[in-house]
């Protein structure tokens, strides 16, 4: 596949999954699944940022790994955050 249309197709779905958290936003949807959902969503285009357009599949696993952490990391202290505040 060429790397413009593979570029091209991950851009795509990128404005996808903003649309749908705008979306979700914008319908005033609540409650923790939500919360957790859109967070999934915004470390997932994390990933596929890091990946293709700053090229992390080509290096190697080391560092593909640290960033992976560091996302996951993010991601759950930001998750554990919400959740103790609305217990």
């Amino acid at each position: 596949m060429h790397a413009g249309t593979s570029a091209t197709r991950i851009w795509l779905l990128l404005l996808a999954l903003t649309g749908i958290t705008f979306a979700a936003g914008k319908a005033h949807l609540e409650g923790p699944a939500l919360v957790l959902s859109v967070l999934g969503i915004a470390l997932y285009k994390g990933r596929l940022v890091a990946w293709h357009f700053m090229e992390l599949q080509r290096v190697r696993p080391l560092w593909r790994g640290i960033l992976g952490g560091y996302l996951a990391m993010v991601g759950l202290l930001v998750a554990v955050a919400f959740l103790i505040t609305t217990a």
